[in-house]
């Protein structure tokens, strides 16, 4: 991590000689002179306090970049700081002066508009997850499944190894990084993207992001269970409100054939599945970061999650690759283009620029945009609607997903 240096203007200043101060007789002739010297850093000590304690207590400074990694987990990124790594000073903002030294009343226009491109920096990642959904929802009809699946990956994943290695990232090393690579890659990339492709074919692009969108409350279950991490009474609650909610989702799936009511092959359980394996591959993210650096990993356990998806594609006859491919319009091209490099490599990039200039809490609260993104976008191009008892279950859903992170968004508030 590059040192914080002083600047240069800072140290000239340190050299340039001081007016002397206007000679004046003694007051007395009794008083020491050392005394009147030892009297004034005192002063200036006190003046010191007194500003300090007068002023707002500055904010907690962003973990550096060098300190925090971030690796893709599915359709989202899991970020974790490392905790050996040096922190970088706390600094409060200078606040913008006019002329007279007073702070600006009002923020300039282009303060107003570098504040709006960070709030559509942060945005961002959601918006093109979630749009990344209808997006394949579109274009799987004449592509197949598991061919927009692999797309989705191989891709991005070979943007994502040559940026790591363009930066200096050091390759998988050795056995034991390579297995978790390709485990997590099976898991989390495979598993995860195939049924995803093949439940858009049986469900709205906008349901299934909910579905997908609650893995966290796996996680919860899951990182109690392994880590031994607490869950505190709001997010207990929260897990018992996402059962019903997916519970609610879930409800309109059921075929009752005579007396027997199956939900099994429909695009929700596939949707469950799905998030499912995304749950399991956040858990394997601290086991795949000791042995892999998590760029590299993430780019890597994308192609190797993407070759057996190829495989699968190829043996079933996907209309992309059984002589059809030249029946694709310039839009089916275009979405399958926007499927893999912004909603795989570019979303993940930004989502880790963010991450890495502190901006994780907000992030984290940001979670519920990437299915309202996809079920308004949903519902403009392929007029996707909610039936009432789906809709109830989303927004059900949707809170407890908020309630099971509250203690990660408002606990470092």
């Amino acid at each position: 991590m590059a040192a914080a240096a002083c600047p240069a203007s800072a140290s000239l200043l340190l050299l340039l000689p001081l007016p002397s101060p206007p000679h004046c007789p003694p007051l007395s002739s009794t008083r020491s002179p050392h005394r009147s010297l030892a009297l004034a850093p005192a002063r200036r000590a006190t003046a010191v306090r007194a500003r300090r304690e007068s002023s707002p207590p500055s904010p907690p400074a962003p973990a550096p970049a060098d300190s925090l990694d971030c690796l893709g987990t599915g359709s989202d990124v899991e970020c974790f700081v490392d905790a050996d790594a040096p922190q970088l000073p706390s600094r409060s903002p200078a606040a913008p002066k006019d002329d007279d030294g007073e702070t600006a009343a009002s923020a300039s226009p282009a303060a107003a508009g570098k504040e709006l491109w960070e709030w559509a920096s942060l945005v961002s990642p959601f918006f093109f997850w979630g749009t990344a959904m209808v997006a394949m929802k579109g274009v799987i009809p004449r592509t197949g499944p598991f061919f927009v699946a692999a797309l989705r990956l191989l891709p991005a994943g070979a943007l994502l190894v040559a940026f790591a290695a363009a930066r200096g990232r050091k390759q998988p090393s050795g056995w034991q990084a390579w297995l978790a690579v390709a485990a997590f890659g099976l898991i989390d990339a495979a598993c995860f993207q195939g049924f995803l492709a093949e439940g858009l074919q049986k469900t709205s692009a906008g349901l299934g992001s909910v579905i997908i969108d609650s893995q966290p409350l796996t996680v919860a279950i899951l990182a109690s269970l392994l880590f031994g991490e607490s869950i505190d009474a709001i997010g207990a609650g929260g897990l018992v409100l996402g059962v019903v909610g997916l519970l609610l989702l879930e409800v309109p799936a059921l075929s009752i054939e005579g007396n027997d009511t199956t939900i099994w092959g429909s695009g929700e359980w596939l949707m469950f599945l799905s998030a499912q394996s995304m749950a399991v591959g956040t858990i394997m993210v601290r086991w795949v970061s000791k042995y892999s650096d998590p760029i590299m990993a993430t780019g890597w356990h994308m192609i190797i999650g993407g070759l057996p998806l190829l495989v699968i594609s190829v043996l079933n006859h996907d209309p992309a690759l059984s002589g059809h491919f030249q029946d694709l319009t310039w839009s089916d091209i275009l979405a399958l283009g926007y499927t893999s490099i912004f909603g795989s490599a570019v979303s993940y990039g930004v989502y880790f620029y963010n991450a890495t200039r502190g901006s994780l809490t907000t992030l984290s609260s940001l979670t519920f945009l990437t299915p309202m993104f996809a079920s308004i976008f949903g519902y403009l191009y392929l007029g996707e609607t909610f039936s009432p008892v789906q809709i109830g279950g989303a927004l059900l859903t949707l809170v407890a997903i908020y309630m099971v992170n509250y203690k990660s968004i408002v606990g470092d508030k």
